[in-house]
């Protein structure tokens, strides 16, 4: 599949291309079970993860950016993370008008908590993820052994935060 645009695809093109994107959405299944154990919708972990993931100081428009979402809806968000004692949000020192949010040490701890359980599922996949993006890049079929997508394990256990 490393393929031109004008290249035929086959049927292990397809085959590759399902199989890689059923895993894509059993690990995301797996991440949206996992927050809802923990008391967080989807977003709100997303967004925690976006937070601690970039460099401080975050505003509210970067939030937009590294989610996808528009910046009223980040703002929104914002404002149920604040409401929820997950993120303190403080005027720019720089620009008044822009806020800068921040973790607190609640939206810390079920971060962590979370973040493992999501390295250990990812290690647990990484392997046939590997091995079908190999599949894809090469457009050799015999290069994957995958029959199917990995089977999401349970949620872990995590700190509910509500």
């Amino acid at each position: 599949m490393a393929a031109s645009q004008d290249e035929a695809l086959t049927q292990a093109d397809y085959a590759a291309l399902a199989a890689f994107r059923q895993a894509l959405r059993r690990f995301l299944a797996f991440s949206k079970a996992a927050a809802q154990q923990a008391g967080l919708p989807p977003q709100q972990h997303q967004a925690l993860l976006a937070i601690k993931g970039a460099e401080p100081p975050v505003s509210v428009g970067q939030l937009a950016e590294s989610l996808l979402i528009a910046p009223h809806t980040a703002a929104e968000l914002a404002d149920r993370l604040a409401a929820a004692d997950l993120v303190t949000r403080a005027p720019s020192a720089v620009d008044r008008r822009r806020l800068e949010l921040a973790l607190t040490g609640k939206a810390e701890a079920v971060l962590r908590g979370l973040s493992a359980a999501h390295r250990t599922e990812l290690r647990a996949v990484g392997p046939l993820l590997r091995e079908l993006l190999g599949t894809i890049e090469s457009g050799d079929p015999g290069a994957s052994r995958a029959q199917g997508a990995p089977q999401a394990q349970d949620a872990p256990q995590v700190q509910d935060v509500s």
